[in-house]
């Protein structure tokens, strides 16, 4: 839950960045710990936006060269950040990992028009389930590299992994972008031998601080180790195969890019 006072500071600091930069948010949602379920009480609030400038601004000779991010400090715990639409349609087509859990967020701020929903339906038509899998298989690797099997461990970096397998878990199962909530990746995928034990975890993550660390948990360390074993070197040197040889694909997310911009 994202309290109506935090909500109303985030609402502002939105509405200033589209005057500064002489944009439209087009879609503004909570990623990260918060929006997966198993935020501590002083986690960030990380705020991640898609943005458009005027139709004009497209008409440059020199687009391709201009900034096409917006990023500000962390102030106040609220880290903000977002991407134009151009370069999130191009990571579309790159069946970026990151992007399609800001689309299927379950904490929006901001939903302008239909494009944020036009690529929500869209992506598990023409996802890449390879390049999503490498997403995750990479993300679990890297944040693996920290100990997570000595007597204590850091917390968040437990959900981390466990996240990552469970979300490959998922993608193997239904094909599908996993949910991005982390509960509802516990209930559809997790043995059901380790669901207490994720849950007593889940409970002092939400209760701790965001650095606090925990006693090490034998029956999620063999769950892990024997995930990652598994994938292994799967998806490594995988790259993300990109969907921008289709024309098909090409064309709808043009007609979804002409449209949104269209009607600023």
């Amino acid at each position: 839950m994202i309290s109506e006072k935090i909500q109303t500071t985030i609402l502002d600091r939105l509405r200033a960045a589209e005057v500064e930069h002489n944009v439209t948010i087009l879609y503004a949602c909570e990623s990260g710990s918060r929006a997966w379920g198993f935020a501590s009480e002083d986690s960030d609030y990380d705020v991640r936006f898609i943005y458009a400038h005027r139709p004009e601004w497209y008409l440059s000779f020199d687009v391709e060269y201009r900034r096409d991010v917006i990023e500000y400090p962390i102030v106040d715990e609220i880290d903000c950040g977002g991407w134009d639409i151009r370069k999130a349609l191009y990571l579309f087509t790159r069946t970026n990992g990151a992007l399609i859990e800001w689309l299927n967020s379950p904490i929006r701020y901001i939903e302008k028009n239909s494009f944020a929903e036009q690529l929500r339906n869209y992506a598990p038509q023409v996802m890449n389930r390879l390049a999503l899998q490498y997403h995750y298989s990479h993300m679990a690797r890297r944040n693996a590299r920290e100990p997570l099997f000595q007597d204590t461990v850091k917390l968040k970096k437990y959900f981390y992994v466990l996240r990552s397998l469970l979300a490959l878990r998922f993608i193997e199962a239904y094909g599908t972008p996993p949910p991005v909530e982390f509960e509802k990746l516990v209930q559809s995928v997790a043995p059901a031998a380790i669901h207490s034990d994720i849950y007593r975890l889940l409970d002092s993550k939400r209760n701790a601080p965001e650095v606090s660390q925990c006693a090490s948990v034998p029956v999620i360390n063999d769950f892990i180790q024997k995930e990652l074993e598994q994938y292994a070197n799967t998806f490594s040197g995988q790259g993300r195969p990109d969907l921008l040889d289709k024309r098909e694909i090409r064309e709808t997310l043009n007609s979804y890019f002409q449209e949104a911009v269209g009607r600023l």
